[in-house]
């Protein structure tokens, strides 16, 4: 089983990006995030078109939004309201083989690393909290799960182009990645993408639009992320990040991480 993740920005805009990458990588599951459209707007007919029969959306006007297209069938299709907040930022299904998948788009938490005077990075990190109770509320060893998304935190100081510099830019602050890697070690995820790259090496999944030159100064940062329960640690056989789709025509700032599953 191939699960690609990518932060698409706008699916309406970028649809035939959405189409490359279909035909470049052979995706068997595709989760997107920041769909930026309304359910009955989402381009579904597009998307069937291009071989993605199966397809799960939470989405809102102009802004979030998630969807999970697949080649194979699914059921358990839900969502959750983190925060109490109906944003479009989770979606649920179950995968052949009872595969748990969650794709998640964590809110970015905005500009000012201080939940006192910003409500953005207040949220982010009550976000990060809540993800962290309800999976540890549902522990089970023997679940096949798979955690995937734009989760907006560069957790290694390989992660990001320079460590040093980053301690206080909202993605890479300490209080961030300790709630991120709290997360982690309460259900005992596995990342999938440093179980191949290994984590000495710098790699990045986003580029800010800001850079005239993004590959010529490659000032990037891990933002987007696959995990694994400790149940498919072993069913992964390989995993990678499209660095050259950010160099698509009219690009998405995040380009899509892809690990392939022995399930």
């Amino acid at each position: 089983m191939r699960i690609t993740t990518w932060n698409i920005n706008s699916v309406r805009l970028r649809i035939d990006l959405v189409k490359q990458l279909t035909e470049s990588l052979k995706p068997d599951v595709l989760c997107l995030q920041e769909t930026k459209v309304a359910d009955d707007k989402f381009p579904a007919d597009a998307l069937a078109d291009m071989g993605w029969s199966h397809q799960a959306i939470n989405g809102n006007k102009n802004y979030h939004g998630v969807a999970v297209l697949s080649r194979l069938p699914f059921d358990a299709v839900t969502s959750r309201e983190w925060c109490g907040k109906a944003d479009g930022r989770h979606l649920q299904v179950t995968l052949p083989g009872n595969v748990e998948l969650h794709n998640f788009y964590v809110p970015s938490g905005g500009d000012i690393p201080d939940p006192a005077v910003n409500d953005k990075f207040d949220h982010k990190l009550k976000f990060l909290a809540e993800m962290k109770d309800w999976f540890g509320n549902r522990a089970d060893p023997a679940a096949k799960r798979v955690l995937v998304g734009d989760l907006n935190v560069a957790p290694l100081e390989t992660d990001v182009w320079s460590h040093k510099q980053l301690l206080k830019v909202v993605s890479h602050t300490p209080v961030e990645v300790d709630a991120l890697n709290a997360v982690i070690a309460q259900s005992a995820w596995h990342d999938a993408v440093r179980a191949f790259i290994p984590p000495e090496e710098k790699v990045y999944s986003w580029w800010s639009y800001r850079s005239r030159d993004w590959r010529e100064s490659d000032r990037g940062r891990r933002l987007d992320h696959v995990w694994v329960s400790p149940a498919l640690k072993n069913a992964l056989t390989s995993a990678a990040i499209e660095k050259d789709a950010r160099g698509w025509t009219q690009p998405s700032d995040h380009v899509p991480v892809t690990v392939d599953l022995a399930v």
